[in-house]
């Protein structure tokens, strides 16, 4: 089970913890959870990690009670699996990335009143041994309507490949970025490339106010052509943010592409050092959009990863529509940038932990506040989950975790921190019995699961229903939630298990 990052909590850490330390606390919830800003503190359990000279451990050394990590919204992998078992293909392992699964659906976490996040941690019983499930959830407040916002200036990368013609690729793009340009705003500013063998510059950057006609006819005029040169696409698609940078603006390329390279450049090293170069030197970033019913996943999302963006994924026009609507929205401001999460585990009721997922975006405990180690961005009304499979040790009782997210103000690249804590006391008795939005995550994840794992149960995350059993729970979450996100995972888990 080492995909799942176990750690066990270790005698010398309990030493630590009988010795005290401070924590990281905020105010109490009813259901346990505490959350609160900017570094209050509690004493009696090491906090999440401190500068070395302020650290518990000695420089260097590893510490077996914290979890680190990137803070990550993308949703691709998800989309793709449920592309490709409506299509009667199983997806690969290797392209199942559960936290993408977590992150599909709508939470019910607190959001703040302010700028920044809320932390919520809850968990429940799994009812295998000394097992729970413990869920992070972070959130940012949505945007109102009549909030003001820096204006966009949006690159967009179109493929118009051979592989592109095949329905519910280039009639989506077309058709979605039709619609974003009507939603965006007159002082927001958006350039079109196209690459197939070579990339063309089709549009420079220009503002929408009175010029929203000539942007409607650059859309219409893409037509699918011949090779996919990806490396020239990228390359013209960021010079061209480049030339159009705006001050004080957020400067993005948008991609769309199937991201299977097949001329050209096709090295993933040299594409993404590219990348990493705009990114490091102008500040833009990268939204990935992947289309087709043969999709590379993996490049697409490191990619990405790369540019300091965001992945997800359409098959039709409702997906295609929420996407470009409302995801890409959300992503042309920013609320935290270079956002990490922590959490520490008291290793007084804590013998092991995993994360489920979050495999690429793991970051050294002991970076956690070093702010020029890169983190993610997160846009208002975002949501982050993390979900962990946490062994208490035996009759443990008391404090369970503190998790802590750090990001820097998008502007003055300040730091703040808010935290959240969990209590044993706290746990559902069973994860069948928890709320209905708890119980989408963890079914989320042992859908993910059941993909990467197949029928190894060795493999896979405590407490995992059978098949047959976890459609019967889909099927009656999707009758409680009457969510149509959660019908859809039911369809797909029946697929999978068929």
């Amino acid at each position: 089970m080492e995909r799942y990052g176990t750690r066990r909590v270790t005698g010398a850490l309990l030493a630590l913890a009988a010795a005290g330390g401070l924590l990281l606390t905020g105010c109490s919830a009813d259901t346990g959870s505490r959350s609160s800003a900017d570094g209050a503190r509690h004493g009696g359990f090491p906090a999440p990690a401190q500068p070395q000279d302020e650290r518990s451990e000695r420089p260097g050394e590893p510490s077996d009670h914290l979890s680190t990590f990137a803070l990550d919204v993308d949703t691709a992998s998800y989309g793709y699996a449920r592309r490709q078992l409506a299509e009667g293909r199983r997806p690969d392992p290797a392209e199942v990335r559960p936290e993408e699964f977590v992150n599909s659906f709508r939470q019910d976490y607190p959001r703040p009143d302010g700028d920044g996040f809320t932390v919520t941690v809850d968990g429940a019983r799994t009812g295998e041994g000394d097992w729970s499930l413990l869920r992070v959830g972070l959130v940012t407040r949505p945007a109102a309507p009549d909030t003001a916002r820096p204006p966009a200036a949006l690159t967009f990368v179109v493929d118009v490949s051979g592989s592109m013609a095949e329905p519910g690729r280039l009639d989506l793009a077309r058709a979605a970025l039709d619609t974003v340009t009507d939603r965006l705003r007159d002082d927001d500013s958006v350039a079109l490339v196209t690459f197939s063998d070579t990339a063309e510059r089709v549009l420079p950057m220009t503002r929408l106010g009175g010029r929203r006609g000539s942007v409607h006819e650059a859309i219409d005029r893409l037509e699918a052509q011949e090779s996919t040169n990806l490396g020239a696409g990228v390359e013209t698609g960021y010079a061209t943010a480049v030339d159009g940078l705006r001050e004080g603006a957020t400067n993005r390329v948008v991609l769309v592409s199937d991201a299977l390279a097949n001329t050209g450049d096709t090295d993933p090293g040299t594409i993404l050092e590219k990348i990493a170069g705009a990114r490091r030197e102008h500040g833009i970033t990268l939204f990935g959009v992947g289309v087709g019913s043969d999709y590379g996943d993996a490049l697409m999302e490191r990619l990405a990863d790369r540019g300091d963006g965001h992945t997800a994924y359409v098959s039709d026009t409702e997906e295609a529509r929420r996407v470009f609507c409302e995801q890409l929205p959300r992503n042309v401001d920013l609320t935290a940038r270079d956002a990490k999460a922590q959490v520490a585990f008291d290793p007084r009721t804590v013998a092991e932990f995993r994360l489920a997922g979050y495999d690429d975006r793991r970051v050294a405990d002991e970076d956690f506040r070093d702010d020029r180690v890169d983190g993610g961005e997160v846009g208002p009304g975002h949501t982050v989950t993390a979900l962990y499979a946490v062994r208490l040790r035996p009759g443990a009782a008391g404090h369970l975790a503190t998790a802590t997210v750090r990001w820097l103000d998008p502007r003055t690249r300040a730091p703040h921190e808010a935290t959240g804590q969990l209590e044993t006391a706290a746990l559902r008795p069973g994860v069948w019995q928890a709320g209905d939005r708890f119980q989408v995550t963890a079914t989320a994840a042992y859908f993910a699961d059941l993909l990467r794992s197949g029928d190894d149960r060795h493999r896979r995350l405590p407490g995992a229903p059978t098949p047959e059993a976890l459609v019967r729970h889909a099927a009656a979450l999707a009758r409680r939630t009457e969510d149509p996100d959660v019908a859809r995972l039911e369809e797909a888990i029946e697929r999978a298990t068929a």
